[in-house]
């Protein structure tokens, strides 16, 4: 049973400044769960589910806190055009200033689409790429649809926020490729172990201002008419072939 409160508290976490206050996200259905609750830097301040998966996920939820709901109580917390079965409130990851020699890294510049920035964390858990370095303006890490479209990789690849003009500047003995319409051809290029690979914004690309501090302009040679790729899969292809 879930009182008006906890209701008002579970639906106030759609919104960024809430996520913020509380330091923590939601993440809902049954395989994001539980994949989550197997990582084990994840932290479960409150689980929320319907009998069926409450009895069946016991072993996972261990000691863990979990109220059991009814699908209207459901339909009312969940942030899901369709409710399915469980929804989780999860502690927010601690990130520190990334470290970033002798690792392959990404960057992004202004990626806006919650469901690309959730692809793309998805897709460098997939090539073994633990960090991303986001630009302020990103889509937030902890949108809802960003942690959907995530798979449970938001637990094992970090996510860090700041001044890209400002950092990038810092970033001192390491090479750093921006991706672009004319630049060399990803798949001449020999495997990257070191780098900074900057993707840049859905419709405008890499900024002018963080172009200044590529040593080298890289690109998925273009075959048909279309305008751009999708931010995500620009990137999945580059990393397929970097990697």
């Amino acid at each position: 049973m879930i009182s008006k409160s906890q209701g008002k508290y579970i639906q106030s976490l759609g919104q960024k400044k809430h996520r913020d206050e509380y330091a923590v996200f939601i993440a809902e259905g049954p395989k994001l769960v539980s994949e989550l609750l197997q990582q084990p830097n994840v932290v479960m301040e409150q689980v929320f589910a319907v009998e069926e998966w409450a009895n069946k996920n016991r072993n996972l939820l261990g000691d863990g806190n979990v109220t059991e709901i009814t699908e209207k109580e459901l339909e009312r917390i969940s942030q899901l055009t369709t409710p399915n079965q469980v929804v989780a409130i999860v502690k927010k990851f601690e990130v520190e200033e990334p470290v970033v020699r002798g690792k392959l890294s990404l960057v992004l510049d202004t990626i806006q689409d919650p469901g690309n920035l959730g692809t793309i964390i998805r897709t460098a858990d997939w090539f073994g790429v633990k960090q991303i370095i986001c630009s302020e303006d990103c889509a937030d890490v902890y949108n809802s649809k960003v942690v959907q479209s995530t798979m449970g990789s938001i637990a094992r690849v970090k996510v860090f926020y700041t001044n890209l003009e400002r950092w990038l500047s810092q970033q001192k003995d390491i090479r750093i490729y921006a991706t672009m319409l004319e630049g060399k051809d990803i798949s001449k290029m020999s495997p990257l172990t070191e780098g900074l690979i900057i993707i840049g914004n859905e419709s405008k690309g890499v900024s002018a201002e963080l172009l200044r501090f590529a040593n080298e302009k890289i690109t998925i040679v273009q075959k048909g008419r279309a305008e751009s790729l999708n931010a995500a899969v620009a990137a999945g292809i580059i990393l397929s072939h970097l990697i």
